[in-house]
């Protein structure tokens, strides 16, 4: 019956794109109604527009984005982006065009402020309204910010949009001394590029080491060993207490809660994200951190999914916690999911979960959450730069976080996904490749 249902759905969405043009907004360049309309026009809602096409999908779909940009990715930003390695072309996810060739009505420059789940309409912020019969909430997040004093100067920067990084670069030029809050990846990966770019670094985290919340300790202290080396500066335990600030509005310090004063002609911020939820909140949507949904990545709400950064989900890799993964992987597995449930076919999300982050000559590849583990061991010496790291939980693998070692992280995937109990004592012997390790 369910299935039967499914399709009556499908068939019912066709039909809907047959009087689509009876209905056309003439004022615009966006129907006042579409079969499924996409918030969101990164990772997440760009490939739930591609997935729904590549499946045959003929229905009218729109994709509303924040941003008067086409979908870019993400991750170059605090990498190749802001090293001027990659002009903004190439980043896109797709060629302009491309999305015109689809069908797929790119609605740039907009921000939708309502949901009325009830009537299926969303209201702009420029007060149009559009309808739709299925609903796809892939708005990501907000950089997360300081709230302290002085913490609204010209020169304290996010990095998460192409916008935020345009600035940085457009202030580089007379720029020498930079701080960067936060010691996570994007923290990090900010301050590897800066340092590259011959300014003078100093990284101020919170916690007594980086990337504590997502790796072990024996990575959080190489890659402060690496940065150390190429003249960065790393204050841990250090917390932001406010910044001094000039009559124009210009940060020239920020003061930590021991006292201390760090002088600086920039300060980058990299603290997370705010899932952007509101009007799914405002609508009456289950939510904790993030939006949640099932394994169909539907929320509470009838014919609403939501999808990548914003969405909360019961993860088997975090035994069965709701969390949300803030990664391309999981945008796009989840994108895929959504547009399958959405045509009547059977899918669920249960991927592994993946990471990577480019530090210097550095490739860092996770694989699964390291997330409570109660033992690790370390293959590889981590002075050849060439190492991994692979965590355990209750005797099963959970986690691989593998430098300059993709063949460790290829092999170490299967270990994730089955819990194996890998041999220790011959997991760090590097002559034997990870799929000959016995198990236990």
């Amino acid at each position: 019956m369910e299935k039967y249902a499914k399709t009556c759905t499908v068939n019912a969405i066709r039909a809907n794109s047959a009087f689509r043009a009876d209905i056309r907004d003439q004022g615009t360049d966006m129907n006042a109604f579409y079969d499924i309309l996409i918030v969101g026009a990164g990772h997440a809602g760009a490939q739930a527009a591609i997935a729904l096409r590549q499946k045959k999908f003929e229905g009218s779909i729109g994709l509303v984005g924040n941003e008067k940009y086409p979908p870019y990715e993400r991750p170059p930003l605090s990498k190749e982006y802001l090293a001027g390695e990659k002009p903004f072309e190439r980043i896109l996810l797709r060629p302009e065009s491309f999305w015109a060739e689809r069908e797929i009505d790119l609605l740039t420059g907009r921000r939708v402020s309502k949901l009325d789940p009830i009537a299926k309409t969303v209201t702009l912020a420029s007060d149009d309204e559009i309808g739709y019969d299925k609903l796809i909430w892939a708005t990501g997040g907000s950089p997360r910010m300081l709230d302290c004093p002085g913490s609204q100067a010209r020169n304290i920067h996010a990095v998460r949009s192409r916008a935020d990084v345009d600035k940085i670069m457009a202030a580089l030029p007379t720029v020498q001394k930079v701080v960067v809050v936060g010691g996570g990846y994007i923290g990090l990966e900010a301050a590897a590029v800066l340092t590259k770019l011959g300014k003078q670094i100093t990284v101020v985290e919170s916690l007594d080491r980086v990337l504590s919340r997502v790796a072990g300790e024996a990575l959080s202290r190489f890659f402060e060993a690496e940065h150390r080396s190429h003249g960065v500066t790393i204050e841990l335990e250090a917390s932001v207490a406010g910044f001094e600030t000039g009559d124009d509005g210009i940060a020239t310090a920020v003061t930590l809660a021991d006292g201390r004063r760090l002088e600086a002609d920039m300060f980058v911020v990299g603290i997370g994200i705010i899932p952007e939820t509101g009007p799914l909140v405002a609508a009456g949507a289950a939510t904790g951190n993030g939006v949640d949904v099932d394994q169909h990545c539907r929320t509470s709400l009838a014919d609403v999914y939501a999808i990548g950064d914003c969405a909360a989900h019961s993860n088997a890799f975090a035994d069965g916690a709701m969390i949300r993964l803030e990664s391309v992987q999981n945008a796009n597995d989840q994108a895929k999911v959504a547009a399958l449930d959405i045509l009547g076919e059977e899918a669920e999300y249960d991927a592994v979960p993946w990471f990577w982050s480019n530090q210097y000559d550095l490739k860092l590849q996770t694989v699964g959450l390291s997330t409570g583990h109660d033992s690790y061991v370390v293959r590889g010496d981590p002075a050849s730069r060439k190492f991994s790291v692979i965590y355990y939980r209750d005797g099963k693998v959970v986690a691989l976080d593998c430098v300059n070692a993709t063949k460790d992280y290829v092999q170490g995937r299967k270990a994730v996904v089955e819990g194996l109990n890998l041999d220790k004592d011959e997991l760090v012997n590097t002559d034997i490749p990870i799929k000959e390790v016995g198990i236990h």
